[in-house]
Formats: C-alpha cells, sequence, structure tokens
C-alpha cells in the first residue's frame, strides 16, 4: 500500500535533518502544520513543541549513531536532507578539513540516510536533499560548490532507480536564504549578495517548496534540480 492510500488511516511520517534552526526548522513548521508527523535530528537539543514532532539529537555525521536512529525509527514516508553549512576560500588557502567536512555533512549523510530508509519506504515515497544555486559554480566556494553539485547526481540516479516504486528524489536549491547561516562568520570573506528582488529568499518560501514537492500533487517531479534564487541567476 502507497502512503497516500492510507494517508486517511495514519499520518505520514517525514524525517526532517538539521530541524533546529534556518531551513530545516522551516521545513519541519510547515509539515506539521500540513499534518505530518515528523522525526527532526539536530545535533544541539530542542523542545519538540508540538504532540506530532519528535527531536533526537544526533550528529548526522557521527554514522554508528544516526544507524541507531535509523534502526530505532520504523519506517518513514519522506525524508527531507536540510542540514549543511558553508566555508569559503580561494584557491592557495582551500581547507581540506573544511572541504572534507562539508562532503560527510551534505553528501554522505544523505546516502548512509537515503541506503537505510528508501528501500523500506511506502510506494509513493519522496525524498527532498536541500542543494544550492552555487551548485553551478562561485568563486571562493569551490568545495562548497562541489558538495552541492554531487546532490543533483545522487537524486538524479536514485530517481531513475525508483520511478517504478512512485518515490520521487528532488533537489530544492535555494540562492542566499534569510537565516541565521547566513551570517556565519566562516563565510565573513565572501558576504552574500542581494537578489533582483530586492531581499534574501526567506526560510518558509523553501519549506513550502519542500512541501509540495512532498505532496502527491508533485508526484511527476523527479530527478530535478529546482532553484529559488530570487532571480540572481537571470
Amino acid at each position: 500500500m502507497g502512503i497516500w492510500e492510507r494517508s486517511s488511516a495514519g499520518l505520514r511520517h517525514a524525517l526532517v535533518t538539521g530541524a533546529s534552526s534556518g531551513i530545516g526548522q522551516a521545513i519541519v513548521e510547515r509539515l506539521l502544520a500540513d499534518g505530518w508527523r515528523v522525526t527532526g535530528l539536530c545535533r544541539s537539543e530542542r523542545p519538540a513543541t508540538n504532540a506530532l514532532l519528535k527531536i533526537v539529537p544526533v550528529d548526522v555525521t557521527d554514522f554508528d549513531a544516526l544507524g541507531r536512529v535509523c534502526d530505532e525509527l520504523g519506517p518513514v514516508d519522506a525524508l527531507v536532507h536540510a542540514a549543511g553549512f558553508m566555508r569559503t576560500a580561494p584557491l592557495g588557502q582551500l581547507s581540506h578539513e573544511d572541504g572534507t567536512a562539508m562532503w560527510r555533512l551534505h553528501v554522505e549523510s544523505a546516502m548512509f540516510l537515503a541506503d537505510r530508509l528508501v528501500p523500506a519506504m511506502a510506494d509513493g515515497g519522496r525524498v527532498v536533499l536541500v542543494g544550492s544555486r552555487t551548485a553551478n559554480g562561485a568563486a571562493t566556494r569551490s568545495q562548497y560548490a562541489a558538495t552541492k553539485s554531487a546532490l543533483i547526481g545522487l537524486a538524479r540516479s536514485w530517481a531513475a532507480e525508483l520511478a517504478p516504486r512512485g518515490i520521487t528524489v528532488n533537489v530544492v536549491a535555494p540562492g542566499a536564504t534569510d537565516t541565521p547561516f547566513l551570517r556565519d562568520p566562516g563565510r565573513a570573506a565572501t558576504p552574500p549578495k542581494l537578489p533582483p528582488i530586492g531581499r534574501f529568499i526567506r526560510p518558509d518560501e523553501v519549506a513550502a517548496l519542500t512541501a509540495f514537492l512532498l505532496s502527491e500533487g508533485a508526484g511527476a517531479i523527479t530527478g530535478q534540480q529546482i532553484v529559488m534564487c530570487g532571480g540572481a541567476s537571470l
């Protein structure tokens, strides 16, 4: 039985990483408002303020700990990987440690979670990876861009594999989004540029697009990177 046939009998269950702040938190709040049951993963303790929300403190790059969480979750109907961070540097100053940490969080964590959770997902399930329009390349952001570009390859490969089961896999790729991440000292050397719409993307806008991609109405959208950048890529 697919998730839409049983939705009236039981709440759909979404797993969201990076649930404690920024885009991840906005996605959690939107899914709760839409009637999903949500398990949120984050490194920091955060009280669950909704009966449909369970917060699990875990470092999603610690695969031993993450594996135990996956074992206890039970089936999920949607996987949203929103955890992330950015470090920037020009050529000649690239940090191997920063590049490795971004790759492990953005790419390897996505692979680990999908490998553990998607095979048991009911037909019609959903996977959304939060990427970045920087995946197309940006000066001083090569290591970050490489990790976000890799998500596109993962999504398209998984989408092709899972299409016969009605499971969709997509990348939501926002431009500069008004979150604490935007003011991270680690990216101070490359401040974000205001897009043509005259403001940064709002987290709730990213959450709204994610919620649509998780909906029944988005069943024909798969293997896509959807960029929302306020016109910055025009």
